[in-house]
């Protein structure tokens, strides 16, 4: 019989598939390869593999929280369904001419990336809304039924509405809808002023087509998903996490696909949050690298800071604009493709660059020994002593240093005349020297000082690179926590249920209309609250205001909090001073005597959750016995140095070691160049830190 008190957390990676299972106090989890073809294989396998750790059965599992990768990789891979896009006469061209930006302004032979649908796959309809919501050209029925005729010869399987300002009234988009639903049974049907009821026709059109897309795979994924889990006597409640950090039905999940994105990396912000709310830290540097990317975020006062759009797909080594945007709200996190099976190349300038292709899980990374024969990360870190070739994932994945090496030389070595060490030496510090450099530009489009920030590391690859990145940033401390390796899963069963509304109003605060206001916080609010409750229909549920503001003739907005009684009760002179003083933090002064303002309103409901235990100081204890040794090179020193091998099992509360040394868990590995110490948190933390006082690493490492 199953235990509500028993969950799964399940994260599908790109290379590896992690589940955690969490029964009361207790905590297991285990770490299998990613079964592309039927994603659902891994997890069935994964879920037996914990609850035989646990040792219970399958059925006793009360409910289950995923996130997954496979919304992303669709629209990526572009292998989604047969997709239509109907829309306003004069706009069918939006999603292809895009803003008109230039990503890379002085690249003269710059290749724009492909809309997801082909041009004779959009289709337009003779009506029209303005800005206000009123019908300028009504839509005639006659016409929808005849291009339902068409529709329906050429065989959508998904069909994506989207209308000039529906956002403001959906009339005509839920007209249309009524009709297609008669007239083509079957067939998936996706809104704008549902899927994403903002302005900016651009995104909101690329969105609602993103979601149908990958609507149909996502629906039948998820129903096969949970057919296998009942054949396997999981007859359970399944969750999803979605792209804000928070849970949603399974059936909301079918219904709106592309809150789905980022859901993996979302469940990491939230571990992380988890993290510094146990330590008290207000300023978290979130770094998660598994097997495909590394995910960077930044963490205030426990919160994630989140956004209204990102970005998938980006065609020119992860530039902003390059790729394909979705307006949905997500935590704001900056994507690298540097993960272990990231693989590596010369290029043509003769310098070594590093993914974003990837060997994922089949066949892996050249040491796996499964026909991978490109150099990748963990070949990189294997050679450089930080992997265990016998241990690696509790060794259950055997690794093969001999044809690491091969790989590094054939690849590397050969092209730039150099031994497979310095190779794999090359390799590591261009990884992390890329994830730095996204790390610094994120912290200073944020206005943030990154020396000022405690870095938590999680993720499989994580805390083999989490130091070296800390010596690159000059941060002085970071955070390993308990089951590092499968952070994002934990995270899962940390997150509330949540849902976020939006609604496109445009109101300048000198017409600011407070009766109005109040109107539309409690329609969102109702909104948000009925999707939460579908989730959790008795627990308690609490909200969160925020409005995106801007001065006239800016081109975008930036979010201002708003408490309860300041959304309660709206004022046009506290929202200005909110927004002048979240202007000045940003951009270092305030614009006098230009018009304010308001664009985007925003509600995001929620579940309230226990708050999380302070971890509480620890008193020294004495260090643990080393159970080996092994060559380990520190990038800083630009050489090899012996490295004290300890399972992470013998730590205790207060014990402390030195580097350079290797802490080694089935999931991952802690490395500690000779630049740091690492002592054990109550929590089970390990805290890595520096040997001596900053000025002194500081003339030391540069």
């Amino acid at each position: 019989m199953a235990d509500k008190g028993i969950r799964a957390g399940v994260d599908i990676g790109g290379t590896f598939t992690d589940v955690v299972l969490e029964a009361g106090t207790s905590r297991h989890s285990t770490k299998v390869l990613t079964t592309h073809g039927a994603p659902e294989d891994a997890i069935i396998d994964g879920l037996h593999q914990v609850c035989r750790k646990a040792g219970i059965a399958p059925g006793a599992i009360g409910q289950i929280i995923h996130g997954t990768t496979l919304a992303t990789n669709a629209l990526i891979e572009r292998r989604g369904a047969k997709t239509a896009l109907i829309t306003t006469e004069g706009f069918r061209d939006v999603i292809e001419m895009r803003t008109e930006s230039r990503f890379e302004q002085y690249d003269l032979n710059l290749v724009l990336p492909a809309p997801l649908l082909a041009r004779n796959r959009r289709y337009t309809l003779a009506e029209r809304m303005d800005a206000r919501g009123q019908v300028l050209i009504p839509l005639d029925r006659a016409v929808i039924h005849a291009l339902a005729d068409t529709l329906k010869a050429a065989a959508y399987d998904s069909i994506a509405i989207g209308l000039l300002h529906s956002y403001v009234n959906d009339a005509h988009e839920r007209l249309i809808r009524d009709i297609l639903a008669e007239r083509l049974p079957g067939v998936m049907l996706s809104l704008s002023s549902e899927v994403s009821p903002q302005m900016r026709e651009y995104e909101r059109f690329n969105t609602t087509i993103a979601n149908a897309y990958i609507k149909p795979l996502m629906k039948s994924y998820l129903g096969r998903l949970k057919g296998r889990l009942a054949d396997h006597g999981i007859d359970c409640p399944v969750f999803l996490m979605h792209s804000g950090g928070g849970i949603i039905s399974l059936e909301s999940a079918a219904e709106f696909p592309v809150r789905l994105v980022e859901s993996g990396p979302a469940g990491g912000a939230v571990f992380a949050a988890d993290i510094a709310a146990r330590h008290g830290l207000d300023k978290v540097l979130s770094f998660d690298m598994g097997g495909t990317t590394a995910k960077i975020c930044l963490i205030r006062d426990q919160t994630p800071k989140t956004a209204r759009v990102f970005e998938v797909a980006r065609s020119y080594r992860f530039k902003k604009g390059s790729g394909m945007p979705i307006s949905i709200p997500v935590i704001d996190m900056v994507e690298i493709g540097a993960g272990g099976g990231s693989l590596a190349h010369v290029d043509l300038m003769k310098q070594i660059r590093v993914g974003p292709e990837s060997a994922g899980s089949e066949p892996g990374p050249a040491c796996y020994g499964r026909g991978g024969d490109s150099p990748a990360v963990t070949d990189a870190d294997l050679v450089l002593g930080k992997l265990d070739a016998e241990g690696f994932a509790g060794g259950t994945i055997r690794l093969y240093p001999d044809r690491a090496e091969a790989a590094l030389e054939r690849v590397l070595g050969q092209v730039l005349e150099m031994d497979a060490t310095t190779a794999a030496w090359g390799l590591a510090e261009v990884v992390d020297e890329n994830m730095a450099n996204a790390a610094r530009v994120h912290a200073v489009e944020n206005g943030e000082d990154l020396a000022d920030y405690t870095m938590i590391a999680f993720g499989g690859a994580a805390p083999l690179h989490a130091a070296r990145l800390c010596e690159k940033l000059g941060i002085a401390r970071c955070l390993v926590p308990q089951g590092a390796g499968v952070g994002s899963a934990i995270g899962f069963l940390r997150a509330p249920f949540s849902f976020e509304a939006n609604r496109s109003v445009f109101m300048p605060l000198s017409a600011f209309d407070p009766a109005a206001v109040q109107a539309l916080f409690a329609e969102m609010i109702e909104e948000a609250t009925r999707f939460v409750r579908s989730c959790d229909g008795e627990a308690e549920v609490l909200a969160d205001f925020k409005v995106y503001m801007r001065y006239r003739g800016q081109g975008w907005e930036i979010p201002v909090v708003l408490s309860r009684d300041q959304a309660a009760a709206p004022d046009a002179a506290v929202f200005l001073d909110l927004f002048e003083r979240e202007y000045t933090t940003l951009f270092g002064r305030k614009v006098d005597g230009m018009e304010v303002e308001v664009t985007v309103w925003s509600v995001n409901a929620y579940t309230a959750t226990e708050p999380a235990d302070r971890a509480a100081p620890v008193a020294p204890a004495a260090s643990p016995d080393a159970t080996g040794q092994r060559d380990l090179f520190d990038a800083a020193l630009g050489c090899r140095d012996t490295a004290a091998i300890y399972p992470r099992t013998a730590f205790t509360p207060g014990s402390h070691i030195a580097g350079p040394g290797l802490i080694c868990e089935d999931e991952t590995t802690i490395v500690l160049p000779a630049s740091r110490d690492a002592v054990a948190l109550e929590d089970g933390c390990i805290d890595i830190h520096l040997r001596v006082r900053r000025a002194d690493t500081e003339a030391a490492y540069g």
